[in-house]
């Protein structure tokens, strides 16, 4: 009898040795972050108001909200936000972003030390965040955090395969060559082939809700070879690599985009919603 493959790869499963220093590299610079990391699709904020309750007038907290690229929306939806960005450069844009709206609140704390007010929230919601949480405290305290039937909302993006196919398979020889930690011959997921059992048994292990709920949306977004460059520039791994490797590595995708794909690529993501109701 054949062995059951390995679950595919995810992207927001970063090594727990290296989480917390990961995790400080996107408030280098986070200009470049808000300017290049894409927002997600209107249909998360419908999924939003569906399934986790959240509308005009909730009351949501919002764990790691970057520069604002969900917290913008979910403001301009009515929704009455304090928003827990431990970086405080990223902190600083995101107040800059939510300026025209005063029921938007941005607070400079990482969520694992930041006492929780009194009132309890309608929903938490993490977007692309929740993975950079210390385990052994953010299910407890985002419970914590909730009104009983409240909603715990996570997003999470994952690049998968489609958009420009044969990109995606040759760029990783630039990786080989310049990532030791690269997997040889590593090759995208599909996105029917990403599974969600880790976040859902991780909600049922805490005992404080209820089952988890899914919806997943796919999205192509087609980029320069500038742009992507930039994209590439925010991601903790590629930040994380000496200055030498990282010249190299972006140096040789720069070449693969203008040299065999015209100067543009297309990008597929798969954004993957989960919500859990408070017991």
């Amino acid at each position: 009898m054949p062995d059951t493959p390995p679950p595919a790869q995810r992207d927001d499963r970063p090594e727990e040795a290296r989480r917390a220093r990961l995790s400080r590299t996107f408030d280098e610079d986070a200009e470049l972050y808000d300017r290049a990391r894409p927002g997600y699709p209107p249909e998360l904020y419908d999924d939003l108001a569906e399934l986790a309750g959240v509308g005009p007038g909730s009351r949501v907290l919002e764990v790691g909200c970057g520069t604002g690229q969900a917290t913008v929306p979910l403001a301009g939806r009515g929704c009455r936000i304090t928003a827990v960005e431990a970086g405080a450069r990223m902190a600083a844009v995101a107040r800059r972003n939510l300026a025209g709206y005063p029921a938007a609140d941005v607070v400079t704390a990482r969520f694992e030390d930041w006492p929780l007010p009194r009132e309890p929230y309608d929903a938490v919601v993490s977007a692309t965040a929740f993975h950079w949480i210390d385990p052994a405290v953010r299910m407890a305290k985002a419970a914590d955090a909730l009104r009983p039937g409240g909603a715990l909302a996570v997003v999470r993006t994952q690049h998968v395969h489609g958009g420009t196919e044969e990109f995606f398979v040759e760029v990783q020889r630039c990786y080989e060559r310049f990532d030791p930690a690269t997997t040889p011959g590593l090759r995208l997921p599909a996105a029917v082939d990403i599974v969600g059992s880790d976040h859902a048994e991780e909600v049922a292990r805490s005992g404080r809700f209820g089952p988890t709920v899914f919806r997943r949306h796919e999205r192509d977004l087609t980029y320069t070879t500038s742009e992507y460059l930039e994209v590439l520039r925010t991601y903790s791994g590629h930040r994380a690599l000496p200055d030498e490797a990282r010249a190299g590595l972006l140096g040789c995708v720069a070449g693969l985009i203008d040299g065999r794909y015209g100067g543009r690529i297309t990008k597929r993501y798969l954004i993957e919603l989960a919500v859990s109701r408070r017991r």
